[in-house]
């Protein structure tokens, strides 16, 4: 018989891993994902971290257990195979060619945009592989105004969004994000919603702490408020506990009411 939560969605940085802590990812919540995963649920670890860096933050952590699958810059999905992350490449494709015509239309206003932010804050504007605008700003009360610029000048753009995590944020597709990429992994395994957990802490986790992609959600204590208060308008589960001890918490909650219900 199948596990009631056969797919279980986490983002790393802040939900389950806190760099300071020994061990970085609680032994309960490994011990647990490994027995899930021994009865045969798939783990995705879905960040906005880029495929070296996690994997470098993995093995800082020492992690026991390897995730199934990773969504990386939010988007982007590799499977586990054969000791390596290959690229789901229909996927990862489509994403690719879709952000670069967006991109396209977007160039010709980055220097307004730029320059409205330069003189405004002191905050590091750059482009990288994955969005021709990305912004690192000195404070959250500063990430707050250029979030609130950046928004409205998307509304005039469709499909484009601003991604964000703590001080961090760059521009990205709306049809391409953590949750999306959950409901393809799910799409793929066959696994339908009621039978997905997802867990996040921050602006970039909210796409996927959504009820159409996952039944389960949970949000640390950590967690912002933003992402508390559509966990708790959602129906999931926000925990008193922090990082992974959060999410070893309401796995285990979900699964005893799923068992209960069965």
């Amino acid at each position: 018989m199948k596990p009631p939560i056969q797919l279980i969605s986490t983002d790393f940085d802040g939900t389950i891993f806190a760099e300071f802590e020994n061990p970085p990812v609680p032994d309960a919540l490994q011990d647990l994902i490994a027995e899930l995963q021994g009865q045969g649920t798939k783990w995705v670890i879905n960040t906005g971290r880029d495929l070296s860096s996690l994997m470098e933050a993995k093995a800082r952590a020492r992690l026991r257990v390897k995730p199934d699958y990773v969504v990386v810059v939010e988007r982007e999905i590799y499977r586990h195979h054969d000791h390596n992350y290959s690229p789901v490449a229909e996927w990862n494709d489509a994403c690719a060619r879709t952000h670069e015509v967006l991109f396209a239309r977007v160039r010709p206003d980055l220097p307004r945009l730029s320059a409205w932010i330069e003189s405004r804050y002191d905050s590091e504007i750059y482009e990288d592989a994955w969005s021709p605008l990305c912004i690192t700003a000195t404070s959250n009360p500063d990430a707050d105004e250029i979030q609130s610029f950046v928004e409205d000048y998307c509304r005039e753009v469709p499909g484009l969004t601003w991604v964000r995590n703590d001080v961090y944020a760059r521009f990205a597709h709306a049809d391409y994000n953590k949750g999306t990429a959950l409901s393809e992994i799910a799409q793929r395994l066959g696994i339908g919603r009621e039978h997905i957990f997802a867990a996040g802490d921050h602006y970039n986790d909210l796409p996927m702490l959504r009820r159409e992609h996952a039944h389960w959600l949970v949000a640390p204590s950590n967690a912002m408020p933003a992402v508390k208060a559509q966990v708790l308008s959602e129906g999931g589960r926000v925990s008193e506990r922090h990082c992974g001890h959060a999410v070893a918490e309401g796995l285990h909650a979900a699964l005893a009411i799923a068992r209960g219900g069965a």
